[in-house]
């Protein structure tokens, strides 16, 4: 599953200082410290502007040449001084354009980049003083099941086949036209990237399908990567890029790869990768910003989400990864970052018991109330689930959070249409609109998993819950031309599970839908289940595929659709993964030991022995 978002952490302020403590010789402390920095920028920008208005001085007989300090060695010493004077340009040129990009920037944004800066320093001090951290030896957790999962039937090993091949061919095309790029355009032969990975080439689909290669059996293809990653893959670049998208896909995927091949350098990558998103912590909640810079770890919130708040989704959707994060890494600051948001919201009210999608993270107060188990949402209730299943069932504060956030959205969000369909709408400002998302999809999966160890003896309604939505769901794709779901529908005006507006009409090769029939054949072994599955793999291969790799198309609803031209790479990490897991034997990833992150990169069940974390107690057996 996929969601843009970020959201600010608490509802609370923060802590007043203790009693008798003076806040305004603090207060003033810190205005003193901002001063002088920015007195410093401006300075250093001064210094950098005279420099470089001298060195660029004509030269002639009225103006002496700066002494670059070279000694008359011929041609080589003339190419060695031209080689120098160009970095010197260049360096000028790079520090005039930083400084004009600073004058621009309002007085918030300084101070944020200020304070970040500060923490840097600190912080870098602090790593210089304690030298390089090796990472400790931790036992692997058991993993079992990684490989093989054969059907017994011919017919269904066929249809696993299938999807095989239709893995190899996206996977050939991006290494042919798109190799080192985030993600491919198969119409037009060439790299694709979004400002989700800001502009850098980072391998978003390298990373994101080392897995599904992994389990599939198609080792030359995970070796390839496995190589681009040990050769190539960099996160010291000047890239800004999404909190939430590269947690899920980046150390998500390379964690995955870490359990399922053993292969230590996709640890060592996620953990670096890990060290670059902390900064993002840095604001007065500690609920992360959206987005940070690699290298300058400058944070910010996308500027349409309710007035700079954070995403419920994307602050939420970090959980599962910092806790493997800590457990590899002996580190308890990804664990504590996690606990510190989750004890946060415990403390705000709610209204209705719902979760609005938007946090500021100044403020720690709701943005709008906005509440959707679909895009914005979705994915913070699923890690709920996930950590309580990831934990062997001891983070019950995690349990009992889902638990009371399902009911809430089971009262005010779940519908019956007039013509039978289970439908969950979204909460806006005290309204409830009969609109249904292909992201919201992924709930029918997510109530299956968590119907068993429901309070109240419910686990029977929350599996037949599971698949009324996974019914609904499928009705979506049924009443489209190309038997392919469009992105959002309706239940209103007549029209039951069809999109009404053309922008809502696409399928971008999303995997919600299927990864809800994986966990019903999981949980019913109903034939229905593999049989909708099998009717989504047909259309994805007629309506989706190109000579170039597999396209999105822009109408679900016509029968000669246009494609949008990305092959993203969910689509090789989640829908091609899913549809192969529908199509193998229960022995291949067995959900008692492994949890798929929101991005369907399996992890394993931490079992902690006399480990007790936070919040949890001894699993009950």
């Amino acid at each position: 599953m996929t969601t843009p978002a970020l959201l600010p952490l608490s509802g609370r302020r923060i802590p007043a200082l203790s009693p008798g403590a003076s806040s305004f010789p603090h207060h003033r402390a810190t205005l003193r410290l901002s001063e002088k920095f920015i007195l410093l920028l401006i300075l250093s920008a001064f210094i950098t502007l005279c420099f470089g208005a001298f060195f660029f001085l004509p030269d002639n007989s009225k103006h002496k040449r700066f002494d670059l300090g070279l000694e008359d060695t011929g041609k080589d010493g003339a190419i060695y001084e031209k080689s120098l004077r160009d970095k010197i340009r260049a360096d000028h040129e790079r520090a005039l354009q930083e400084a004009k990009e600073k004058l621009r920037k309002s007085r918030a944004e300084l101070q944020a980049e200020i304070q970040t800066e500060k923490v840097r320093v600190v912080e870098e001090l602090k790593k210089k003083e304690a030298g390089p951290r090796p990472l400790p030896p931790v036992p692997m957790p058991k993993v079992v099941g990684v490989s093989d999962g054969e059907p017994p039937e011919p017919a269904v090993k066929e249809k696993r086949d299938k999807i095989r091949e239709m893995m190899k061919h996206a996977w050939d095309s991006y290494r042919q036209y798109g190799w080192g790029h985030n993600e491919l355009k198969p119409l037009a032969k060439k790299g694709h990237t979004t400002n989700i990975f800001g502009n850098s080439q980072m391998g978003a689909t390298i990373v994101d399908a080392l897995d599904s290669l992994y389990i599939m059996g198609l080792h030359e293809e995970f070796k390839d990567g496995q190589e681009w990653i040990e050769q190539n893959l960099d996160f010291t670049g000047n890239a800004e890029v999404s909190v939430f998208e590269v947690n899920i896909r980046f150390i998500g995927g390379l964690l995955a790869a870490y359990y399922l091949s053993g292969q230590e350098v996709f640890k060592l990558k996620a953990v670096q990768l890990a060290e670059k998103l902390l900064p993002a912590f840095n604001t007065p909640t500690g609920i992360p910003w959206a987005m940070v810079n690699l290298k300058s770890g400058v944070g910010r919130n996308w500027g349409w989400a309710s007035a700079g708040s954070s995403i419920l989704a994307e602050f939420g959707t970090l959980h599962m990864e910092f806790v493997h994060l800590t457990y590899l890494t002996g580190n308890p600051v990804y664990y504590q970052k996690v606990m510190h948001i989750r004890k946060l919201l415990a403390k705000m009210d709610r209204p209705n018991g719902l979760y609005p999608n938007y946090l500021n993270p100044r403020t720690g107060r709701w943005g709008q109330h906005h509440t959707s188990v679909g895009g914005l949402g979705d994915s913070f209730y699923e890690y709920l689930l996930k950590a309580w299943l990831m934990s062997d069932k001891t983070d019950t504060e995690a349990r009992k959070t889902y638990d009371d956030a399902i009911e809430a959205i089971e009262r005010h969000l779940i519908r019956k249409s007039n013509g039978g369909l289970t439908f969950i709408g979204e909460w806006k400002n005290g309204h409830l609109e009969r609109k249904m998302g292909h992201l919201t999809c992924f709930a029918g999966g997510m109530f299956a998993l968590g119907a068993d160890g429901s309070p109240d003896d419910k686990a029977g309604h929350y599996l037949q819950l599971g698949a009324e939505i996974a019914h609904t769901c499928h009705e979506s794709y049924d009443r489209t031309v190309l038997k392919l779901g469009p992105e959002a529908f309706k239940f209103d005006s007549g029209l039951e599970a069809v999109a009404v507006r053309q922008n809502e009409k696409y399928y971008i090769l999303r995997p919600e839908v299927i990864e809800t029939y994986w966990y019903m054949w999981r949980f019913t072994h109903d034939p229905k289940y593999r049989q909708w599955g099998w009717e989504a793999a047909q259309a994805i291969d007629k309506y989706c595929r190109v000579s170039g790799g597999f396209s999105g198309v822009k109408d679900v609803y016509s029968s000669n659709p246009t494609y949008d031209d990305v092959q993203q790479s969910f689509f090789l990490a989640e829908t091609l993964k899913y549809l192969y897991l529908l199509f193998s034997s229960d022995d291949l990833l067995p959900l008692d030991s492994w949890v798929f992150n929101t991005e369907a990169h399996p992890l394993p069940v931490l079992h902690l022995g006399n480990i007790t974390l936070p919040g949890s107690q001894p699993a009950q057996r």
